[in-house]
């Protein structure tokens, strides 16, 4: 799971929505051949520098399998030289639960600036290629594990990302991470992947076809669920004109087809309570056929997100009480 664009003011990021999805499905798998082999997924670096050539790789990436700790630093920072060992013996003692990312600041100024860094140190972590401010300073350590406990609680209960156990000395920067054969791709994979790599290249239509394929033989997969909702969404707000849908949803309250195309634009732009809101007044306003397009339309969004999602629980529960 590959989130390819790291959303830093609140948009949402279809593709890092995409990699939670199969970031869930990944940690499943996981859990299920530990369990089944008594053993453990291949170890990684728990410590590691990272520059803005890496980032995509060694943190976005990686934060799909397991919490990523960014620790931004400078070598004359002083509170810095006090806060990176602590973060450093965590990572260790947590032992694959998160990982720890260290960004010198003077020689990856892009990068503090993109995180909207104030002052070092800073603490962030990303989580299934979103950003996550932690805290600035150095703050004491049972703080620190407080807030450390706190993200890999919300890594897993959201995205299913559990982390990675890592062997003793695996931390070490430049430590060669361990090779798991790959297991043999089935044709369900491979239609999957297909499907990935039709909504990654703007094919929409291509996507929502393979999505679909994948779903008549398995309709249960749920990240084929998410992956053609997400198409679908695109597919929908293509070549809008935002400024007339806006126009018409601002005009005509009760136009659930306004409202409807108005709530895409919303979600599409990041306005997730927005568009949920929008929607659900518009199901409180009207009845009969117009009232069930908006709720069938809501639940529709609703697979966009994530069932899971603190808004959608909002939401739904929203929703219940219109109807109900």
């Amino acid at each position: 799971m590959q989130p390819r664009n790291m959303s830093m003011s609140g948009v949402v990021d279809l593709a890092a929505v995409k990699a939670a999805g199969e970031a869930k499905q990944k940690a499943e798998r996981a859990r299920a051949d530990a369990a089944r082999t008594g053993g453990a997924p291949a170890p990684g670096r728990l410590i590691f520098n990272v520059d803005e050539a890496g980032f995509q790789q060694d943190v976005l990436q990686r934060s799909t399998e397991v919490p990523v700790v960014i620790d931004f630093w400078a070598e004359w920072c002083e509170p810095c030289k006090q806060l990176g060992p602590v973060l450093e013996r965590l990572a260790t003692e947590y032992a694959g639960q998160f990982v720890l990312a260290k960004i010198d600041v003077d020689a990856n100024q892009m990068l503090f600036q993109q995180f909207g860094v104030q002052g070092i140190p800073a603490v962030f972590a990303v989580i299934a290629g979103q950003p996550v401010p932690l805290f600035q300073g150095a703050a004491p350590e049972a703080q620190i594990r407080q807030v450390l406990d706190q993200l890999i609680q919300a890594a897993e209960q959201q995205f299913g990302i559990v982390g990675t156990p890592v062997e003793p000395g695996a931390q070490d920067e430049g430590a060669e991470e361990a090779a798991a054969p790959a297991a043999p791709e089935s044709p369900q994979d491979r239609a999957l992947a297909a499907a990935h790599q039709a909504l990654d290249a703007g094919d929409l239509g291509g996507a929502v076809r393979a999505y679909q394929n994948v779903l008549a033989d398995d309709p249960a997969n749920g990240e084929a669920k998410l992956g053609l909702a997400q198409a679908q969404l695109l597919e929908r707000v293509q070549g809008v004109d935002a400024t007339q849908v806006r126009k018409a949803a601002a005009e005509s309250p009760a136009d659930v087809k306004a409202q409807i195309a108005a709530a895409d634009l919303d979600l599409v732009g990041g306005h997730v309570e927005d568009a949920f809101g929008r929607l659900v007044d518009a199901v409180r306003r009207t009845a009969g056929e117009d009232r069930d397009a908006a709720r069938v339309h809501l639940l529709s969004l609703f697979e966009v997100i994530g069932g899971e999602d603190p808004r959608v629980v909002a939401a739904r529960g929203a929703l219940a009480r219109v109807l109900f």
